[in-house]
């Protein structure tokens, strides 16, 4: 559950950059979502490679 932790605050880092990048047009906030939308999918494949695992061994 650690790792839903991590992802949880991906996202809500994810929620603020968006903000500034879409309403206020801040293009470093849209590097920023950028940055994150990339670790989400890295952590997010990283998950999906345990749950297969732990799958695997019941």
């Amino acid at each position: 559950m650690n790792r839903f932790s991590e992802i949880k605050a991906l996202v809500d880092e994810l929620e603020v950059d968006m903000e500034k990048f879409y309403s206020k047009n801040n293009k470093t906030a849209g590097t920023r979502a950028r940055k994150t939308l990339q670790d989400l999918k890295k952590l997010s494949q990283e998950v999906r490679i345990d749950i297969q695992d732990k799958k695997k061994e019941d």
